[in-house]
């Protein structure tokens, strides 16, 4: 490992030691959100410190070994322990380049999750509804909390739209993997002669954190149209215009909230929506300018990206973006069991930023 990615490691083993006195701090204990937010990036250094203290026993058994190779009686075992050491330092070493990788700050956060029917009709709809469910499931088994802000039904079930948010720890650093567009092939209920469909769905992730992006709206560039709105509450509904739909006129975003019985707090919701979505807008079009050699893009909302596609006939879930990531194991994938897909999807981003950093190096 080169001097400077040294110094860098050292760099936030003293970050760790100060955020330790902090939280030690009883200004800082009397601040919930600061030492909620201290506590996660303790959390986070802890490994590192670890790993780094390891390092530091592995140099030293290496030394002791080295030094009894001039033992006769010992060189064999010397040998034995020098290999031993050698192989730790390096697992080590390839430990410790992870923690120098860059961080998305809104990984820890939950996300919006856009599920649309896209080429296909109503079999497009139908596929959407499994998307949605298959996700559901998936925040369920994760211990996340899943609240849908609106839906448009499909004409014979599933839906031309559904958004939700998503709040759970890290629940945006998982589900930004799955960000584009879901390609389906398999017999449709109404079709008579068994022909295999193809059709598609569009997924966006947007993650409720802004991260490091300040975005500020101008009153002046919003517009604000109140509807009746069509979803729960009963007798409110259809009575009252709660519905809040807000147009964001420079770029031409639309976002709609009609879940609450409130148009205050339906409109407290559609602002947060719309931040978040000109924030991740904001962020695509930084790494689209700075991505083009990486073959993984994730998280970066291109919907028109084909990621993924679904075989029924071969109960085959092929993802693009990775050569030879090919499960047959199609129906627990669609019941929620996502993990297999997407922890190999990390395990290959962070391939290619630990590449990148030693070309940098």
């Amino acid at each position: 490992m080169s001097p400077a990615l040294r110094r860098k490691l050292q760099a936030l083993l003293e970050r760790r030691e100060e955020v330790e006195r902090l939280l030690a701090d009883p200004t800082v204990s009397a601040d919930p959100a600061r030492f909620r937010a201290l506590s996660r990036e303790f959390a986070r250094l802890q490994p590192l410190a670890d790993a780094l203290a390891a390092e530091t026993q592995a140099r030293a058994d290496l030394a002791a070994a080295q030094a009894l190779r001039h033992d006769p009686e010992l060189r064999a075992l010397a040998e034995d322990e020098i290999a031993a050491a050698t192989a730790r330092l390096q697992a080590l070493e390839a430990t410790l380049l992870t923690h120098l990788l860059p961080r998305d700050p809104r990984d820890d956060g939950g996300a919006y999750l856009e599920v649309r029917a896209g080429t296909g009709g109503d079999e497009a709809a139908l596929f959407a509804g499994d998307l949605f469910r298959m996700y559901s499931r998936y925040a369920d088994a994760q211990g996340w909390r899943v609240e849908v802000e609106s839906a448009n039904p499909g004409e014979h079930g599933g839906y031309k739209e559904i958004i939700a948010r998503i709040e759970g720890e890290g629940a945006y650093a998982r589900l930004k993997y799955e960000a584009g567009t879901h390609r389906v092939q398999r017999v449709p209920l109404t079709e008579s002669q068994g022909r295999i469909h193809t059709s598609a769905a569009t997924v966006a992730v947007i993650a409720l954190e802004p991260g490091e992006i300040d975005i500020t709206l101008n009153p002046a560039d919003l517009r604000i149209d109140t509807f009746r709105s069509s979803g729960a509450g009963g007798q409110h509904v259809n009575k009252t215009e709660s519905a809040i739909r807000i147009t964001h006129l420079p770029t031409g975003l639309v976002v709609e909230s009609q879940t609450e019985r409130s148009q205050h707090a339906n409109r407290d919701k559609a602002m947060k929506r719309l931040q978040a979505m000109l924030v991740e807008a904001e962020l695509a079009r930084r790494a689209a300018a700075t991505a083009a050699d990486r073959k993984l893009q994730v998280g970066s909302g291109d919907r028109s990206q084909r990621i993924r596609t679904y075989n029924f006939p071969q109960g085959r879930v092929t993802d693009h973006r990775v050569e030879g990531l090919t499960l047959y194991d199609l129906p627990r994938i669609l019941d929620g069991d996502l993990d297999p897909l997407i922890l190999r999807l990390q395990q290959e981003q962070h391939a290619e930023a630990l590449a990148r950093l030693a070309h940098e190096d």
